[in-house]
């Protein structure tokens, strides 16, 4: 597969858009509600395919991120009932003991999603 090139001052422009067209300005507008100056449209539209879909690709893990994120407490419900049944004692600290080295780095993986708060999405971070 060919290596795709892009140019990361637009992709992160195109990620920071809403894409709201203000008629006062004639240009799209952050999406914090600023409007782009003449120049930022300018550049946007001078995007590529690549480009584009590297945009897409962003969001999309961004989206991903969200959802797991948001089903984490039941994904860990779910991990945990098999070490839970295996025990009298059914507490978290024996439910670990029972776990491989990669169970136990999936277990922290869903606490981090747990207690972390949500990352606001921002270009080339996801």
């Amino acid at each position: 597969m060919p290596e795709t090139h892009f140019r990361p001052d637009i992709v992160a422009l195109l990620c920071d858009t809403d894409f709201k067209y203000r008629p006062d300005t004639h240009t799209w507008t952050h999406r914090d509600g600023r409007p782009f100056s003449k120049e930022e449209q300018a550049h946007v539209f001078m995007a590529t395919r690549a480009e584009l879909e590297e945009v897409h690709a962003q969001t999309a893990r961004y989206r991903q991120y969200v959802q797991a994120r948001t089903e984490a407490r039941e994904t860990m419900q779910r991990f945990l009932a098999p070490f839970m049944q295996q025990l009298t004692q059914k507490t978290l600290g024996n439910a670990t003991q029972l776990m491989s080295k990669d169970e136990r780095n999936e277990f922290d993986r869903l606490f981090a999603l747990m207690v972390e708060p949500i990352r606001p999405f921002a270009p080339n971070a996801f």
